[in-house]
């Protein structure tokens, strides 16, 4: 039922999209939809959950809490590509809220906190002299994630590369741009 209403919500848009589209595409009455669900905007706040969720996992991990700085920040890119391309339509969604709801402003308040948390880890990689100091900390977070959050635009499951072999050329592009020579 997720699955199908995020699909819904990606090809509409969440604001575009009606109780009675989804439950249309879903096969149910709008009754039986809010059975399982209080409200389009639930809807919304359980599928932001699968993004948001995984991102923040990520930084919890053992690989985001030890070894150098730019280990941490190399383990949480390969996270971030690797939650993208397994949750891919939910991150997609995540994405493209633009904060016209309460569950939307939440989600956006949590990707800066997440973003917070990338740009601690480049600056403490900067100071320890393993990515470029001439780069200004957030500047490099969100020109990395602008890579990274593209590709929900061009990547196919069904291509040639799975998420390690993606990650792999995140990191390649994104660390070996930033690290001192």
């Amino acid at each position: 039922m997720l699955d199908v209403a995020v699909a819904v919500f990606n090809e509409h848009g969440y604001d575009a999209t009606s109780i009675a589209a989804l439950a249309d595409r879903l096969g149910l009455s709008k009754s039986a939809l809010y059975h399982h669900f209080d409200s389009k905007e639930q809807l919304l706040g359980v599928a932001l959950e699968q993004a948001l969720g995984a991102l923040e996992g990520v930084l919890t991990e053992p690989g985001a809490t030890e070894g150098t700085a730019t280990e941490r920040l190399a383990f949480v890119l390969r996270g971030a590509v690797r939650v993208l391309v397994e949750r891919l339509p939910y991150v997609t969604l995540l994405l493209r809220v633009r904060g016209n709801s309460a569950v939307e402003r939440s989600a956006l308040e949590r990707r800066r906190t997440f973003d917070h948390a990338i740009t601690a880890l480049v600056r403490e990689a900067q100071r320890e002299g393993s990515v470029r100091a001439d780069i200004e900390a957030s500047v490099a977070t969100r020109l990395v994630f602008g890579m990274v959050n593209s590709i929900v635009e061009w990547y196919r499951p069904t291509g040639p590369e799975g998420a390690d072999e993606l990650a792999d050329d995140v990191l390649a592009v994104a660390l070996d741009g930033l690290r001192t020579r």
